[in-house]
């Protein structure tokens, strides 16, 4: 059985998305497995998930994949580079996949890993130092390194998606794994542009759907559903202004040593976060106070929400600890089958199955049951926001 991995969000899963799958098994047969690694309950921009992840799980499997395995927490909130190394780990510790898909501006993963492989030789840190001195803010400065090496090839270091290719290809090359990349064009719309030809992107989507407008045109059938379904119970849309004075009342107790401890640069955003959390008095107000030239909006959010969720740089192993599984069908409880075989990292299915796991794993699970603790309490009705869920709550089986 071929199997396929995807690196995913899903926030929400919409046309775009089921188109991807469709194309997939298009190219690669009926019979492949389309086995998906997606962030929990926050995501990669430093935000909460618009819905929670067995929902935005179980709307994966019911538009076409397999099996959805958790991206845990401190790589789904991590850099695109981290984000990327997470989601590799998940897809290479399965021992099934052969082959990761995404989505890129460009189509051609050839291009993407001349890139990463620039970015992995031994000149690039001097060459970033050189740029960043320029006061050129970081992704520029990147781009600027890697094109004295590889000339125009460097350009596929603009587009968000093809960046987040190039960070595939660097983890592929980094971890030694034998899945191969394949880059597929992006369907009609950009990662952060309005609609086109019946397909919006998630942002877009998400933009919509706070301004309480119809995005079933943009959703799947089953996505549309289940969103549905969430929002009667009360448990959606979930976002960050729901705990907007949970989280300033927690960094206004909070000292520079504190805000230091997730300052991953060093570079003395920590006072700007400690500062700007004494006085403001909205999330929007604090990000704009520590905003500088040098540092985009993302990298700030993800900070805050790290700080917010106490997760460091040290809740972050070499490698994915466990593969849990969110949503399955009939294939992926094949995929699964496998798996127990083959996978190199133990598999939870059950939440009984978290007894067995290592001291390390153990740690990080609660963790990410701590975090997700936190985010039903960002859920529209009081009553859906009672903890525990991950300790009993169980995948979809669709």
């Amino acid at each position: 059985m071929n199997a396929i991995g995807i690196i995913s969000e899903y926030n929400p899963f919409h046309r775009g998305h089921k188109w991807q799958i469709d194309e997939l098994r298009r190219r690669f047969g009926e019979e492949s497995a389309i086995v998906c690694a997606m962030s929990g309950d926050f995501v990669q921009r430093g935000d909460f998930a618009i819905e929670r992840m067995h929902a935005r799980a179980e709307a994966a499997v019911r538009g076409g994949a397999d099996l959805v395995l958790e991206l845990p927490l401190p790589w789904a909130i991590s850099s695109a580079e981290g984000f990327a190394r997470g989601g590799v780990s998940v897809l290479h510790a399965t021992g099934v996949v052969d082959t990761l898909a995404f989505g890129s501006e460009c189509g051609d993963a050839a291009k993407l890993q001349r890139a990463a492989k620039a970015l992995l030789w031994a000149d690039i840190p001097d060459a970033l130092r050189e740029e960043l001195a320029k006061g050129l803010p970081f992704a520029a400065a990147r781009e600027a390194a890697a094109k004295a090496l590889i000339g125009e090839d460097a350009a596929v270091l603009r587009e968000p998606n093809d960046i987040l290719g190039v960070e595939y290809c660097k983890a592929l090359i980094q971890s030694g794994s034998t899945i191969e990349p394949l880059a597929i064009p992006r369907k009609a719309v950009g990662h952060n542009e309005d609609a086109a030809e019946g397909f919006a992107s998630a942002s877009h989507i998400r933009e919509l759907l706070a301004r309480g407008e119809d995005v079933s045109a943009y959703l799947t059938e089953e996505s549309a559903a289940i969103y549905a379904r969430e929002c009667a119970a009360g448990r959606a849309p979930v976002t960050m202004k729901n705990v907007e004075r949970a989280i300033l009342s927690k960094f206004r107790a909070m000292c520079e040593e504190d805000f230091a401890r997730y300052d991953s640069g060093n570079e003395g955003l920590y006072r700007r976060f400690y500062d700007a959390a004494r006085t403001a008095a909205s999330v929007d107000e604090l990000l704009s106070a520590v905003k500088t030239k040098r540092y985009a909006y993302a990298r700030l959010r993800r900070m805050l929400l790290a700080a917010y969720l106490g997760v460091t740089a040290e809740d972050m192993p070499p490698r994915v600890p466990y593969l849990r599984a969110l949503a399955f069908n009939e294939r992926g409880r094949a995929v699964l089958k496998e798996m127990k075989k083959a996978a190199c990292a133990p598999v939870l299915i059950k939440s009984a199955d978290v007894r067995a796991l290592g001291e390390d794993a153990r740690r990080l699970f609660a963790l990410t049951a701590r975090a997700e603790d936190q985010y039903v309490l960002a859920c529209p009705a009081l009553p859906e926001a009672r903890g525990g869920s991950a300790w009993t709550e169980g995948p979809v089986i669709v």
